[in-house]
């Protein structure tokens, strides 16, 4: 690979790592898996690797062919047809990808009785030249809370408490037609091209079971779904409940959706004014069981917590698993703010806005599915370099023979070797050796004091 000049070894640390993913994860095999082949000339898996390299040397390819350091062996028009290809199944590339990170490497480093999660959340995925861009659209800012151009890149996430991985996306148009920019392309709906463009234009609480279906699919599972509440609609919570997946999610302070609260149908508002808070310095202010939707409603918890940002405000959390402590929801429901970091690293780092600037709709999810997979990599990278559980058997081997001496035992040793040396050198009598040893251990701490008694118990 040629597109990062090996004149420093940190260049060639780069180039190493892209290759060490690629092989251990068999990119090339799973490439091939979802469509993304070519009949004759430069592989897929090449253009992948060219596409995913790139943020690293911080140039595009038309400024490498400007400054003349473009030196792969394929030109400019293939490199687009791969990006613009229309078979390729991106959504479920990044999908199989990210189970098998997952169920090869991460698993192996987590405790089995972590909680899993997945997470859902979307952000703004801005254009300017939505008129040209196919499926362009009008779409609305959660942030900003008005109306943007671009798409809303709907993103689904993995995580162990430790590790985010994403691990699918859907670039969300308008769903409706009045808010459309941009041209449209008709596609025969059951191939990938088509299959890829309804799911564009779905409403996104219908596109988050379709994202969580294709992930559940690949391998993938987690305890609970975690979202904020622009998803938190009753008919998405009883879904996902009878996908077996439980729900902490944040709930909407409207006064149309309504729980089942001590035989009445109350909005959340009604539920908090009817309830006596907790005081002092409690973790949360209240917390009721409810029953969830209308048609085969489920029973969960709502714990109320206090708004950080404004102490006279309040937040409510939903959980479908009642038999959770209000501590443990709200623990849990902490891991949410990952998918917020994920998303600042995406746009600020790993040029999700700014690289690609072509008009296809399947090029910007080709786009989008290369850069979760940038950040997979150096997620992956992140985790072997800080968990010491990498190094594998020497570790394993380093535990069980530190295991088999304790710390109490360890300090004896200590004290009889000082003892030992002080007797031999100093000439030290017995009496002597007994007046120092009782005034050294009585100007130690108590804990250690408690450490040599029961040392000298195990000897």
């Amino acid at each position: 690979m040629s597109i990062i000049s090996q004149n420093s070894e940190n260049e060639v640390a780069v180039i190493d790592c892209v290759q060490r993913f690629f092989s251990s994860h068999k990119i090339g095999s799973l490439l091939k898996k979802c469509n993304g082949t070519k009949e004759k000339g430069v592989s897929a898996v090449s253009l992948l690797r060219y596409k995913l390299s790139n943020v690293f040397v911080g140039r595009s390819m038309y400024m490498q062919q400007r400054t003349g350091s473009f030196k792969e062996d394929f030109s400019k028009n293939t490199f687009y047809r791969f990006l613009n290809s229309t078979k390729t199944n991106w959504l479920r590339f990044t999908s199989l990808l990210a189970s098998r990170i997952i169920n090869n490497e991460i698993q192996d480093l987590t405790d089995e009785n972590r909680t899993n999660v997945f997470i859902v959340d979307d952000t703004l995925f801005s254009r300017s030249s939505c008129k040209k861009t196919e499926l362009g659209s009008r779409v609305f800012d959660h942030v900003e809370m008005k109306f943007r151009k671009g798409f809303r890149l709907l993103t689904l996430g993995w995580s162990d408490g430790n590790t985010f991985l994403p691990v699918n996306s859907c670039l969300l148009a308008s769903s409706k037609e009045s808010n459309i920019l941009g041209p449209t392309k008709e596609f025969d709906k059951r191939s990938i091209a088509g299959r890829r463009r309804q799911l564009a234009q779905m409403k996104a609480p219908d596109a988050m079971l379709h994202l969580i279906d294709t992930a559940a699919a690949s391998g993938i599972s987690a305890d609970y779904v975690l979202f904020d509440c622009w998803f938190a609609n009753p008919a998405q919570i009883t879904a996902l409940k009878s996908r077996k997946l439980d729900v902490i999610a944040m709930v909407k302070k409207s006064s149309r959706i309504k729980y089942e609260y001590e035989g009445e149908k109350l909005n959340i508002k009604q539920i908090y004014a009817k309830n006596k808070k907790r005081r002092g310095r409690s973790k949360y202010l209240l917390s009721v069981d409810v029953m969830v939707g209308k048609e085969n409603p489920v029973p969960a918890k709502i714990v109320c917590v206090r708004n950080k940002a404004n102490r006279k405000d309040w937040l409510a959390i939903l959980c479908t698993n009642t038999e959770l402590s209000e501590e443990e929801i709200i623990r849990i429901y902490g891991k949410r703010w990952q998918v917020e970091v994920f998303f600042k690293t995406c746009k600020s780092t790993l040029n999700l806005i700014g690289e690609c600037r072509s008009l296809s709709y399947d090029a910007l999810t080709a786009h989008a599915a290369i850069v979760f997979t940038r950040y997979m990599l150096l997620a992956l990278e992140q985790r072997k370099n800080e968990d010491q559980r990498t190094l594998g058997e020497l570790f394993f081997f380093l535990v069980d023979e530190m295991a088999d001496i304790t710390f109490s035992h360890s300090l004896c040793i200590i004290m009889n070797a000082m003892i030992a040396s002080l007797q031999k050198l100093l000439k030290l009598s017995d009496e002597q050796l007994e007046t120092f040893t009782a005034d050294f251990e009585s100007r130690l701490p108590k804990y250690l004091q408690n450490a040599l008694y029961y040392g000298r118990s195990e000897a």
